[in-house]
């Protein structure tokens, strides 16, 4: 039984592995090239996982007697979490070492949070949804604060640790509330007890709690207070991976919860999910305009992007669902061939994150600045981009769940938004003369820019078929 166990669980446990092993290698063998040895092993073996279990699919399983899923669902975002952290390592290398902290911990860390990440994808019980969310956030804390020479980044990981924490409490306090009501930790045992149709008031306050500890996590408007600062603090490399990977993590668990476990309790959470969609969107849009950083700008992006996401969950159904994957995985993919140049902005060697500094920024590196401009429009949800589908995918499953309004009122949210991507379009082509960026782009960091722009436009004509997997993703939750 423990064999076979391990074996479902074996993209994990050989990340783990790799991890412990790594950790026990850089502390023996401690010379400059650890960190960069260690960086290229890790993503590596992040990359390996993901084609593990992309290539080897299986009929949906259980393991640990039931408390954790391999399933189509936490395959898919299993695959985008590990894709999302083995680029974020690539793309961030030169930057880790033109700032001095390319030691060999870093991926250690990033290889542990993700983890958590795809511990949190396979949770089907409170118990092994607590420790995976933990293990990824403990290692995001530290990540957050690595550039401990950086008052930013120290400042960073300490606001991000005291509301992690909180955020952390209030998700525990919610599971002991559902526990004490349900008398059972496992989603499977939850929704058997709390099926009737009058689930107990102290059971609802339990789901509550729940999911404000997640929408912490997700950094979802009214709980996103903690983003901004620390997308901001925090070392570019560690912005990146926060912008992608624990989003699509947090929103996997969420989904998986809410539809595993408090099915009968739709009319309970929904408007929950639909207050956070909305608060979620119109805080991102309109707070990122008057935004100068575009590291905080990212932050207020992500923001209003996990309120169309939820906008899918919300909905209930598994159209909403798939549309809700698909944009992550859409959303996932973006941001980091976004971040790809974002990590690479310097004036005369020195790292810039002001919008400004990309003023003129097609005169300096054209190729670079319009696969920039497409990975805007892209986020902004302009035609042709898959953008555009990711949105509309969402907006179709909420019109078809019956909240047309809430489809208008992420339309409109979505217009507003699209400015201030389109200001930063105007400084690369049209600003003033000033100071520019450096024209010189680490090769890596270029070339996942330059595809993942590519994609925005071939991704056009089927999707990929991403589409495809979202739905067989998500029908595997509602079997």
């Amino acid at each position: 039984m423990i064999t076979s166990d391990i074996i479902t669980a074996f993209a994990e446990v050989s990340l783990a592995v790799t991890a412990m092993a790594g950790l026990v290698w850089g502390a023996c063998v401690r010379h400059r090239p650890t960190g960069s040895i260690m960086l290229w092993l890790a993503a590596a073996a992040m990359a390996a996982a993901a084609l593990w279990i992309a290539l080897l699919p299986s009929a949906d399983a259980s393991a640990f007697a039931g408390i954790y899923a391999d399933d189509a669902f936490a395959r898919y975002a299993k695959v985008i979490i590990l894709l999302s952290a083995s680029l974020t390592l690539l793309i961030g290398h030169d930057y880790l070492a033109r700032q001095g902290i390319l030691e060999f911990e870093f991926p250690i860390l990033i290889v542990l949070a993700t983890v958590g990440m795809m511990v949190m994808a396979s949770a089907r019980d409170l118990m092994v949804l607590y420790v995976g969310l933990e293990l990824q956030s403990l290692a995001l804390y530290v990540l957050a604060a690595y550039h401990r020479d950086n008052a930013r980044s120290t400042e960073a990981g300490l606001k991000y640790f005291v509301l992690g924490a909180l955020s952390s409490g209030i998700l525990l306090y919610g599971a002991s509330f559902v526990y004490g009501f349900a008398g059972t930790t496992s989603f499977a045992g939850i929704r058997e007890a709390l099926a009737a149709p009058d689930m107990p008031r102290g059971a609802i306050y339990g789901l509550v709690f729940m999911v404000v500890g997640l929408a912490f996590k997700l950094s979802a408007a009214p709980f996103h207070m903690w983003a901004p600062d620390v997308y901001q603090g925090a070392p570019t490399v560690t912005t990146t991976l926060l912008a992608s990977a624990p989003k699509v993590a947090a929103m996997a668990l969420l989904a998986r919860l809410l539809l595993e476990a408090f099915p009968t309790a739709r009319s309970d959470w929904q408007p929950i999910i639909v207050t956070l969609a909305i608060a979620s969107m119109y805080v991102g849009a309109i707070a990122a305009i008057r935004q100068t950083d575009i590291k905080r700008l990212m932050a207020y992006s992500s923001i209003a992007h996990m309120g169309f996401a939820l906008i899918g969950i919300a909905a209930a159904t598994e159209q909403g669902l798939q549309a809700a994957l698909l944009y992550m995985a859409i959303y996932a993919a973006t941001n980091v061939g976004a971040f790809a140049l974002i990590v690479s902005m310097r004036q005369d060697g020195r790292v810039v994150t002001d919008i400004k500094a990309l003023t003129l920024y097609a005169h300096v590196a054209p190729m670079r600045a319009f696969a920039f401009l497409l990975l805007l429009f892209s986020l902004a949800g302009i035609v042709p981009m898959v953008g555009f589908f990711a949105k509309f995918y969402v907006l179709a499953a909420a019109v078809d769940a019956g909240l047309t309004w809430l489809a208008v009122a992420a339309g409109i949210a979505s217009v507003i938004g699209a400015f201030y991507y389109l200001r930063i379009v105007y400084y690369m082509y049209f600003g003033d003369h000033r100071a520019r960026l450096d024209p010189a782009m680490p090769g890596l960091a270029s070339l996942v820019l330059l595809i993942v722009a590519a994609a925005m436009i071939l991704g056009v004509i089927n999707l990929f078929g991403v589409d495809a997997l979202a739905l067989t993703a998500a029908q595997s939750l509602f079997v």
